[in-house]
Formats: structure tokens, sequence, C-alpha cells
């Protein structure tokens, strides 16, 4: 009986073995922290990220959510606009965006809009450059004659009354060897970050031509440009390198020769800073720390502007100052 006794306890003991090694082996000494996942899983991430603004962040930062929807997190939509950066912003300042792209940067009317809705500059909302563009002027692939322009000549012949009372400018009246034909000018509208930088900071706030044809979409300024040997149309940089089977650039000489736009000489320090600006876009931090997505998506943002800027036609910002927003970020909570 005792033998029979001591068989039975041995079997318990083996069997109570096997279970233990079936169920996970050996247990770790680390306890994960409360509402953390363990060491070894990564977060799954869900939910929409909402972004709107500047048509011409646009290629840049679809690129990027493409990239961070492909590689990073699959559960996480993130859907990029391209209304404009005026447009976005009057989305933004109400709370319907989580992004705002601009490609100027936030006026002070805006920052009062803001804060009227309790949002203040540095704290609710975070400014981020992402890159530096090149203002391009492009023209038909058929102009032999305006390949090369002064920054001069440029903006006096978009403003109003400048060459000629009735804005119907000849390109003869701006050299008279060239063809006495009448300049079509183009340019985006109104809500473009794009036209505003054009119109304050080349024109100096001087009204453009009456005869300016302005577009919202930029897909439309290409096509018209392409078809009017007589066309010129100011817009980023990124547009033009992916048209240049359509148009051709204006090599703008800004007191040294003329220099071709491209992204070994776009940027504040370089041979096209007369025609550079930062592209920016807006995060709402508020929405940062109520929905993870934002925050995560915000951080990969920063840490792949670099790597896709030239992809898209950008000049990329310093890693420094990215580095410095991914601190930013890395500091909500």
């Amino acid at each position: 009986m005792k033998k029979m006794k001591n068989l039975l306890f041995m079997l318990v003991m083996l069997a109570l073995v096997i279970f233990t090694a079936a169920c996970g082996g050996q247990q770790s000494n680390e306890t994960p922290t409360e509402g953390e996942p363990p060491a070894d899983q990564a977060t799954e991430l869900e939910g929409d990220v909402i972004v709107d603004g500047s048509g011409t962040v646009y290629p840049l930062m679809a690129r990027i959510a493409e990239e961070y929807m492909t590689t990073a997190q699959e559960n996480v939509s993130v859907q990029v606009g391209r209304a404009g950066s005026s447009a976005g912003f009057k989305k933004f300042i109400p709370g319907e965006l989580d992004f705002s792209d601009a490609s100027r940067p936030i006026k002070d009317e805006e920052v009062a809009q803001l804060a009227e809705k309790g949002m203040k500059m540095g704290e609710n909302v975070l400014e981020i450059k992402l890159a530096y563009d090149g203002l391009t002027m492009v023209i038909n692939k058929e102009n032999t004659w305006a390949t090369a322009m002064t920054k001069d000549e440029i903006v006096n012949m978009f403003i109003s009354g400048k060459i000629k009372a009735d804005d119907k400018v000849l390109w003869s009246d701006i050299r008279p060897e060239w063809p006495a034909e009448e300049v079509k000018f183009f340019g985006p509208n109104e809500n473009h970050g794009t036209y505003e930088f054009f119109f304050e900071k080349i024109l100096d706030e001087q009204p453009l031509v009456k005869t300016v044809n302005l577009q919202q979409e930029y897909s439309t300024l290409v096509d018209l440009v392409s078809k009017d040997k007589n066309a010129i149309a100011f817009f980023g940089y990124g547009y033009y390198a992916n048209n240049t089977d359509k148009l051709q650039a204006v090599n703008v000489d800004f007191g040294n020769g003329p220099v071709a736009p491209g992204l070994e000489t776009i940027g504040e320090d370089l041979d096209y800073a007369g025609f550079t600006r930062p592209v920016f876009t807006y995060l709402n931090v508020d929405y940062a720390k109520e929905k993870p997505q934002v925050l995560d998506y915000a951080k990969f943002v920063v840490e792949n502007a670099g790597k896709f800027a030239g992809e898209t036609g950008f000049a990329p910002m310093t890693e420094e100052t990215l580095k410095g927003y991914l601190d930013q970020l890395n500091a909500i909570k």
C-alpha cells in the first residue's frame, strides 16, 4: 500500500512538471508596468490621423503617410488632403485636423484665432519645419528666350502696372530682343501658401498683374503652361521636378549669374536662397496627448522627413532641427 502511494505521488509530480513546461517554461523576473505591453511586443495602434493644408507640402506628407501605413502601423488610417495652406488653417483652428500643412508660416491673425479657442503656440500647437522648397518659375518647352531671367525682371513683370498700365505685358517689354507676344501669367490661387509667399515676400505685397490666371489645382497649372508657348507660372519646385517632360524652369539671376532651382541649390545659405522657403506642418498637441496614433505619426514624420524630402522635390531640413522636434514630441505625455 505504501509503495502504491509513493508511485501515485511520483506520477502527480511528473504531471505537474510537464504542465508547467507546456505553459511557458521559465518565467521572467521582470514585471511589465501596468498598462504597458511586454518589452518584446510591439505596440499596435489604430484609428485615424487627419491632415490637410498645403498642396505644395502634399507630396512629401502623402509619401510619409504611405510609408507609415505600410511599414509602421497598418491599422492607422492617415488621411492627407491638399486644400491649401490658408484653407487648412481654417479647418485646423476649430479643431477639425490633427495636422495642418503649410508652405508659409502661420499668420499673426491665425495665431490670434487659435488663442480665442484656448490654443497657444508652443504649448497646444507645435510648429514643425519639414523641409526647404524653392519657388520655381516655369515656362513652356518651346520658349527658347526666357530660360534665364533676373529676379527683378520676374518681380516687375508680375506686378500690376509696373511694365504696362493695362497689364498686357509683351515679352519684348521685358527685353527688346524677345518676341512681341503677350505674356500669359499663371499661378496658384489665394488658398495656397505659395501664392501668399510670392505675394508677400517676393512682390512685397504689391498686387499681381490683372491678367494673371490663378488656379486651385497644381495639375491644372502644369497643363495650362505646357499648352501655351507664352505662359509663365510660379509654384513649388516639386511640381516642376515631377513634370520636367512638360515644362522647363527659368534659371534666376540673384546677382551672381543664373541659378537653376535644384536640391543642390535650394536652401537658406545656398545659391537659390532668394526664392527658398521652409515648409511646415502644425500639430495639435492636445490631440497628440489624447490619441496615441497622432503622437506616434508625428514622431514618424520628423524621423522620416529628411529621408523622403529629396524624393518628393524638397531640400532636407537639417538633422539637428528635426532631432529637436523629436525631443519635444518625446516629452509629450
